[in-house]
């Protein structure tokens, strides 16, 4: 079988790339890989490599590269593809991370948030694309279930018990029935996946990364990835002041954009945490267990909303804090 490297090499070959230097920039926490190459006579582009034999598929990020480009917002052009390998070369969009820049001299975090929220708002009155899935209520729910499947057996020792997981199940199905379908969430909005364009004008300032499992769900989705961030602390002035920008600018009734929300960031938070605890475990990705502090503290938060007291209850009687302990028995699990 021929080896991915070799592939990489027809593939640049055959793009008129071969002659470019390779760096390897840094991954996520999916199969990909990202290397910058530098070519005298291109300039810079970004080689995407999604092994189809780990479970990659490059077709949705083209069509969402597609269909965010015709909406006006920077993704990423394709500048050769290969669909069958599993290979794309990209617009390289420099390393001016959000996460990078906030925080320094060289950036606004105000400016460059609300520039992000702005794209939030164009996206709400954007048609969708064709055969999007729905973010529905099976999705939503068996998301959530990566904290009884992986977080809560790691954090106790025990198998979680078939009735607690019917008792969840049944929390979360209630919590999340009747959340609007009729707008893109990208599914991974936040600060990591977000490049500032300065040179570019109004939302095209932000440039996006990592949006191939994008559903039609409900509007709060993404604002909360972004304010509710898994890996970077905002504060509660940065939070209330772009969700008041947001529910502003979209004309949403604040009092049921703001339960959505809050709903939206309960579940999103229970999904990262046992999503941090199985990259852990069966991956081999012990890095993400320091930001499960964070988002128990988002968890929290969310959970003070009072349309889901059942489930903060469920959550105060069952789940254990990710505590330094929790977090070194999860490591040993992933051992």
């Amino acid at each position: 079988m021929t080896d991915r490297s070799e592939l990489i090499t027809r593939f640049l070959k055959s793009a008129e790339w071969n002659h470019a230097t390779r760096a390897n920039l840094a991954g996520d926490a999916s199969n990909r890989s990202y290397d910058r190459l530098t070519d005298p006579m291109h300039g810079n582009a970004v080689l995407m490599n999604a092994p189809p034999e780990r479970g990659e598929d490059i077709r949705p990020f083209v069509k969402m590269t597609n269909w965010l480009l015709d909406q006006g917002i920077s993704a990423p052009r394709i500048l050769a593809a290969d669909e069958e390998a599993g290979f794309l070369l990209l617009e390289d969009f420099g390393d001016d991370l959000f996460a990078r820049l906030c925080g320094t001299a060289r950036a606004d975090e105000v400016e460059l948030y609300t520039a992000a929220v702005d794209v939030l708002v164009h996206l709400k009155n954007a048609p969708p694309p064709a055969d999007i899935a729905p973010y529905d209520s099976a999705t939503y729910l068996r998301e959530a279930q990566l904290l009884t499947d992986w977080y809560l057996p790691a954090a106790t020792g025990e198998d979680t018990p078939a009735d607690l997981r019917a008792e969840f199940d049944s929390l979360i199905t209630d919590a999340c029935a009747g959340l609007a379908t009729d707008t893109v969430a990208l599914r991974d909005y936040h600060s990591e996946n977000l490049l500032w364009l300065p040179d570019l004008e109004g939302i095209r300032r932000v440039g996006q990364l990592d949006y191939q499992d994008a559903l039609l769900g409900h509007p709060a989705y993404d604002l909360v990835s972004l304010l509710e961030d898994a890996r970077r602390d905002t504060s509660p002035d940065l939070q209330s002041a772009m969700l008041d920008h947001y529910i502003t600018q979209s004309g949403a009734d604040r009092e049921a954009f703001q339960t959505a929300y809050n709903t939206l960031g309960m579940q999103r938070n229970i999904k990262i945490i046992g999503i941090f605890a199985r990259l852990c475990m069966r991956d081999g990705k012990p890095v993400y267990l320091k930001h499960m502090p964070r988002v128990w503290d988002h968890l929290q938060r969310d959970l003070g909303d009072p349309s889901l007291t059942a489930i903060a209850d469920w959550v105060a009687r069952h789940v254990p804090p990710p505590t330094d302990d929790i977090q070194k028995r999860i490591a040993e699990a992933g051992r």
